[in-house]
């Protein structure tokens, strides 16, 4: 049985941000990445740990899923929470590690 998933405001200003950003050098594009983190959204509502957990001790409680697209990957930041899944932050690889969640 899927996971309940709730976005946070962070999470989806993240998707909006790199959806506008893909877009402005290629519709086509934006919507493959779209669909790819879509993919990674439905991979972990049916498997809720298949993140790797951070390593990072304060911030423990987290998870990212890494989804290959392109020259790199989205991650997708999250945690579980009384069985629901909380998206934290999106971005891609080759933005950097988002410290903060």
């Amino acid at each position: 049985m899927p996971q309940p998933l709730i976005w946070l405001p962070d999470a989806v200003d993240d998707l909006a941000r790199l959806r506008q950003f893909i877009a402005e050098h290629s519709q086509a594009s934006a919507d493959r990445a779209a669909r790819r983190i879509q993919e990674g959204v439905r991979i972990l509502m049916e498997l809720p740990e298949a993140g790797k957990p951070l390593e990072d001790e304060e911030l423990t409680e987290f998870r990212d899923l890494v989804v290959p697209f392109g020259s790199g990957a989205y991650v997708l930041r999250y945690r579980l929470d009384k069985g629901s899944i909380i998206m934290v932050r999106v971005w891609h690889s080759r933005e950097g590690e988002r410290k903060k969640p």
